[in-house]
């Protein structure tokens, strides 16, 4: 059974930074791809930005210059540091991962819970 557990979210004020942790745990073959995505009611879920095992990023526009990802391969882990910080960046974030288990010839996505972010004064 594979578990994508996030931590780090939490109510900040515009211009601050916070930084988001997902750890990928069980029986994994491999890591291909991770990533962050966020959704706010009644909208879809959108693409906040990816990193692959190789350290290829890819990000949304609107938080490319404030937004960081990054990842631990050892650690099966993938971080994301976001700087300035706008009321428009609120919302749930999930963490989302690309794999393989041990026990599956084929790859699939697996998501986290979503951790709360909030940006207000």
């Amino acid at each position: 059974q594979v578990q994508l557990v996030e931590s780090g979210g939490g109510l900040v004020q515009p211009g601050g930074s916070l930084r988001l942790s997902c750890a990928a745990s069980g029986s994994i073959f491999n890591i291909y791809v991770m990533g962050w995505y966020r959704q706010v009611p009644e909208k879809q879920r959108e693409l906040v930005a990816t990193i692959t095992s190789g350290g290829r990023t890819n990000y949304r526009d609107s938080v490319k210059g404030r937004f960081t990802i990054s990842g631990d391969n050892a650690k099966k882990t993938v971080y994301l540091q976001m700087n300035s910080l706008q009321p428009e960046d609120t919302a749930i974030y999930y963490c989302n991962a690309d794999l393989r288990e041990n026990t599956r010839l084929k790859r699939s996505m697996y998501w986290g819970q979503g951790t709360q972010v909030t940006v207000a004064s």
